[in-house]
């Protein structure tokens, strides 16, 4: 069975973005990359990283200084869980009406068509 991870907000999803994509970090090093997009506050980042780790979508290195915060979950993982709560709330559970209304939403390219050609017709017959 699947662990169900904590659903983060739009603002804690920025940061385990920087995470997922530039390894662990220290407060200052996490904000330093944010403010790289959006102004954003030190102490905003700080209080956040604190929520976060009481609420399991981050782990905290005390051991080092400057302490040193790493994602708990993948970016998969993560994904996952949001499209399967979207796909519950949103879409009474159906994956074809979420596929359905995202490939309308979107025009899909080419190569993502072949691609989703390609996981259906493993899942279709079965193969690896």
């Amino acid at each position: 069975m699947p662990v169900k991870t904590p659903r983060p907000t739009e603002a804690e999803l920025t940061i385990l973005r920087v995470l997922w994509q530039h390894g662990p970090r220290s407060v200052r090093e996490i904000h330093r990359v944010m403010n790289e997009a959006k102004a954003t506050g030190y102490t905003t980042v700080l209080k956040l990283l604190q929520i976060m780790t009481q609420k399991g979508l981050v782990e905290r290195d005390e051991s080092l200084r400057p302490q040193i915060y790493r994602p708990r979950y993948s970016e998969e993982q993560t994904q996952r869980q949001l499209l399967r709560d979207l796909m519950h709330r949103a879409f009474g559970g159906s994956v074809r009406t979420l596929v359905m209304r995202a490939l309308s939403a979107n025009k899909a390219s080419p190569e993502e068509l072949k691609a989703i050609d390609k996981l259906l017709e493993r899942f279709e017959g079965g193969a690896k």
